[in-house]
């Protein structure tokens, strides 16, 4: 869900058209929402997503796919678009682009989006580098919490943290509930035990970033108190001053590797050579393929939980 200040929904074929003046949504779909009225309600206040056009919308945005981006290798269901569109609140351009940005990061960044799927990631979920906390805070958003410390480079590169993050994070906009689109809109980024360097960096960098990201990391250091102030105890496990019991990993491991083959059929199948539309991508913003693996990369041995 894009936080930036957007225009109401827009497309070539109908900026100059009223919604009344506009074709009604096809009578044909295979989606069907899954959202609580009151989710339902949030999307129409914060996304503008009018149930009554959603599928119309949704057409909008494919038929823009097949005129605009003929060759772009990309899925045409309804969930699938309708993740975009709400991400950029149903600006029709801006969904276009971002599905764009979608597929050429995938196809830029082969190191981390080949053969993507859990199996191939067996090592990385069973150091508990990373997991999904079973309970959401008290706005719903899940909690990613990433462990460094766990990682050991002599095991393996570290494309394969990457390559395990995308993966938790492409399991979790599967839920209707949480579907932000993708990139997913990263709502707070906690971080305790920290090391003290930590703080000096992220201070010299701080002011590069925009204010709104800036003000969602937190760096509480061990005052877990202050974490708490953030994450209520009741959703935190024992390792971090929480009465949700020990953290567990078993449960989101295996959540993963039951989807075993909706990645291989996302991931795993052959495609066309990289579309002329999708240029030269970049991986994500910090991120680069060619990250040495030594043990300077483990010095930051915090533990860092992100909502969304």
């Amino acid at each position: 869900m894009s936080e930036e200040s957007d225009s109401l929904r827009t497309s070539p074929s109908a900026a100059s058209l009223s919604e009344s003046e506009l074709p009604p949504p096809p009578a044909h779909t295979g989606y069907v929402c899954s959202l609580t009225e009151d989710l339902v309600a949030k999307a129409r206040e914060e996304l503008q997503e009018k149930p009554e056009w959603r599928l119309r919308d949704v057409q909008a945005l494919r038929d823009m796919v097949r005129k605009e981006c003929p060759n772009l290798s990309t899925s045409l269901e309804d969930a699938f678009l309708l993740r975009f569109l709400r991400a950029r609140k149903f600006d029709y351009d801006r969904a276009l682009q971002l599905l764009i940005n979608y597929h050429s990061c995938r196809r830029s960044w082969p190191e981390v989006f080949n053969n993507l799927r859990p199996s191939a990631l067996k090592e990385v979920l069973a150091s508990g580098f990373l997991t999904v906390l079973p309970h959401t805070d008290p706005r719903g958003r899940h909690i990613l919490c990433l462990r460094p410390d766990r990682w050991i480079p002599s095991n393996y590169p570290i494309t394969e943290n990457i390559r395990a993050i995308y993966l938790t994070l492409e399991k979790l906009i599967q839920s209707e509930e949480t579907q932000d689109g993708f990139p997913i809109r990263i709502k707070a980024v906690h971080v305790v035990n920290e090391p003290r360097i930590f703080k000096g960096i992220f201070a010299i960098i701080k002011p590069f970033l925009k204010e709104k990201i800036a003000n969602r990391f937190f760096l509480h250091g061990s005052d877990l108190n202050s974490l708490h102030s953030n994450l209520p105890r009741n959703i935190l496990p024992k390792e971090y001053g929480g009465t949700a019991g020990e953290l567990d990993i078993t449960a989101w491991n295996a959540a993963l590797l039951a989807s075993e083959e909706d990645f291989v059929r996302e991931f795993c199948q052959p495609g066309p050579p990289c579309d002329s539309i999708l240029g030269q991508a970049l991986p994500p913003e910090g991120l680069s393929p060619e990250v040495p693996c030594d043990d300077s990369m483990r010095a930051v041995k915090s533990q860092l939980y992100s909502c969304y």
